[in-house]
């Protein structure tokens, strides 16, 4: 009976172990909701090639807890009804672990009530107007606290600007930013002599440059939604002959290439350029060139912060020691990373203190960095989460 007992033990013993280890190999899949079609598919192609090579880096250093990471692209088309069907897809149909998605916060705002319901960790890689809390969500893009100052203090100091023309995208971005913006410039002793929106979808500023036009403002700041809007914006400004100091809440480095020198002369404020002088951004920019060659799109402000948060998700994880969506969810607020930005933590209201950079494009369509702000502190977005 002895024999027999262990007998029984050993086999119940070596079907565990053979469990374990199929589970082990089972592939461990993030989901990446992007917008393919829409107003995002001008930056959308850099966010996905930055998630291929944070997933190919993981999986070549031994996967995560063992597992190999696979991931599963859905186009969210730009759109909250498209966010809807891609996160739903990812969270109910693909099963997926977690989702790291840079969307515009229309497709975010839709998307949310599904991760809530399905309870899957999800880190948004996108600057954004702030204040979106969800127990289930971190950040790693930048927020107006950390990225409306730079641009409207040089403004102020360096052009001797005191009016002001905000213009935006109907939509949350566009409007909670300038909201932050006019708040901010009017603290600053500054006035808002004009504030127009076109929809997400629009692509005709023109009475729009003619009330900026009647306005005779001394500077421009917009918030438009990333990509198209931004292209069509700035090429109708140039076409009518404006040539006021114009800050580009929006603007990522990739795009302002794209566009020759209908961006030239424009000033941002980004958490990431490809000229940041570290040895982690030489590391990734030379390793984003050897994978992708010719096909490369630049490295922006809008795809740097999804490779990151693979890394992020994965010390995560292995803080947790487990993909236990609740266990995960806690640790990424307790974890780092030094990447292509430096050292980043998603542990200020589930946010990140970055490292601010205010840039000029410049003829080439690169960005000459004029000024640097360190470890800017994104504020209290989300206090009321644990």
């Amino acid at each position: 009976m002895k024999i027999t007992s262990l007998l029984r033990l050993g086999a119940m013993t070596t079907a565990a172990l053979l469990a374990a280890n199929v589970q082990a190999a089972d592939p461990l899949r993030i989901g990446v909701a992007v917008g393919l079609s829409g107003a995002n598919s001008v930056v959308a192609p850099a966010a996905v090639q930055s998630s291929q090579l944070a997933v190919d880096e993981i999986n070549a250093a031994g996967g995560i807890l063992g597992r190999k990471v696979e991931l599963e692209i859905v186009d969210d088309a730009s759109g909250a009804v498209g966010a809807q069907k891609a996160f739903d897809t990812l969270v109910f149909q693909k099963k997926v672990a977690a989702i790291i998605a840079m969307e515009n916060s229309a497709a975010r705002n839709a998307a949310l009530p599904v991760v809530s319901k399905g309870k899957v960790p999800y880190i948004y890689t996108s600057f954004y107007e702030g204040r979106s809390c969800n127990n289930w969500m971190y950040v790693n893009g930048w927020v107006p606290e950390q990225q409306v100052a730079p641009v409207v203090d040089y403004f102020q100091k360096s052009k001797s600007a005191k009016t002001f023309f905000l213009v935006g995208n109907d939509y949350a971005f566009g409007r909670g930013m300038l909201d932050f913006t006019r708040k901010y410039i009017e603290q600053k002793g500054g006035k808002v002599v004009g504030e127009e929106y076109l929809p997400i979808d629009g692509s005709d500023w023109t009475s729009v440059i003619s009330k900026l036009r009647a306005a005779k403002p001394d500077a421009l700041i917009s918030a438009t939604a990333g990509g198209a809007p931004n292209v069509s914006l700035a090429k109708q400004l140039k076409g009518a002959g404006l040539t006021l100091p114009y800050g580009n809440l929006a603007i990522d480095e990739g795009t302002a290439k794209t566009m020759g020198d209908v961006a030239s002369g424009m000033y941002m404020s980004a958490s990431y350029l490809t000229g940041i002088d570290i040895p982690e951004n030489k590391k990734f920019l030379d390793a984003m060139k050897k994978k992708f060659g010719a096909d490369l799109k630049t490295p922006n402000e809008l795809s740097e912060p999804q490779y990151e948060a693979f890394f992020l998700y994965k010390a995560a994880v292995e803080k947790a020691g487990s993909t236990d969506a609740a266990k995960v969810v806690k640790a990424l607020g307790e974890v780092s990373f030094t990447g292509p930005r430096g050292a980043v933590s998603m542990n200020r209201s589930r946010h990140t203190p970055l490292s601010m950079r205010l840039g000029q494009v410049q003829a080439d369509g690169s960005i000459k960095i004029l000024e640097t702000f360190a470890s800017v502190d994104p504020g209290a977005q989300c206090p009321n989460l644990k």
